[in-house]
């Protein structure tokens, strides 16, 4: 079943006949897309809903808005996917300018994490309409646990994550798609030592996947292996954070034999010689 973008909003008729939808691609058929101008910006200014990147007021000699509309402005993440951004109130339409506005606060916990799929094409030309007009092709993609920044999980042959990255995933900072992936596979991974270039090959095989795995390490850093609680003790959990990064090296489904990931686990740890040379002690 679709959800709907009012679905979320809860506009009442008369509120829907008296609003606009913005869906801002570029500043301009050839300028900076607004999504990167708004990803530019700090956290704080993006939360306001007040920034470069909506409600300009006019359109060649045309106003967008009038005085007492509501307007929901989106911006183009990718092909027919927009990201919420701000609702306001048009106070005033100053000629050539953006448009002063007030905030509506009910909708502030939204800005940069709903994501809208809509098919506008590629015209940029247009780009505020009658909500009244669109809104039953308003369908509502995701809702963000945390807000966009731009990230998303790229595929299990691509996780590479430095320590405090991995930390800000897990602590639900950035890319959220990243942590819920994490849960829905076991596999062998390598830990690496990016000051002195020594490895560590492990397994995860626990209910939640290699996610419940690299949790122990951002928790206790050493993950209660041998050679690497010695290094913690010796250098602090501050070397830990600094120096070493997180990378899957196979994966598998939360069913697949364990005894058969503890092989391969084996397997990798004879690539790379690292009980001789890395951070492995059997």
């Amino acid at each position: 079943m679709n959800l709907l973008l009012n679905d979320i909003l809860n506009l009442s008729i008369e509120e829907i006949n008296n609003s606009r939808i913005e869906l801002n691609m570029t500043e301009g058929s050839k300028g900076i897309a607004y999504i990167d101008k708004w990803l530019s910006l700090s956290q704080s200014d993006r939360d306001s809903g007040i920034t470069d990147c909506s409600y300009w007021g006019w359109y060649g000699n045309k106003k967008n808005f009038n005085i007492g509309h509501t307007v929901f402005s989106f911006v183009k993440v990718s092909s027919d996917e927009w990201l919420f951004i701000s609702a306001a109130e048009i106070l005033d339409v100053p000629v050539a300018s953006r448009a002063k506005v007030k905030i509506i606060d009910k909708f502030q916990p939204f800005f940069g994490r709903l994501i809208m799929k809509y098919k506008k094409g590629n015209t940029y030309a247009r780009y505020v309409f009658q909500m009244k007009n669109l809104l039953e092709n308003c369908l509502v993609k995701e809702i963000l646990p945390c807000p966009y920044n731009g990230e998303q999980f790229e595929g299990y042959d691509r996780v590479h994550l430095p320590f405090r990255k991995l930390q800000d995933v897990f602590n639900g900072k950035i890319m959220p798609t990243y942590y819920e992936a994490l849960k829905k596979v076991t596999g062998i991974y390598c830990l690496t030592d990016t000051n002195n270039g020594k490895l560590y090959i492990g397994s995860a095989t626990g209910v939640e996947g290699v996610a419940q795995r690299w949790g122990n390490y951002l928790d206790s850093k050493h993950g209660g292996n041998k050679k690497l609680i010695a290094l913690y003790n010796q250098k602090g959990f501050e070397y830990f954070e600094e120096y070493f990064t997180y990378t899957l090296l196979e994966y598998f489904s939360l069913s697949y034999d364990p005894e058969k990931i503890l092989l391969r686990e084996q397997y990798w740890k004879m690539c790379f010689n690292t009980i001789k040379n890395g951070y492995n002690d059997n």
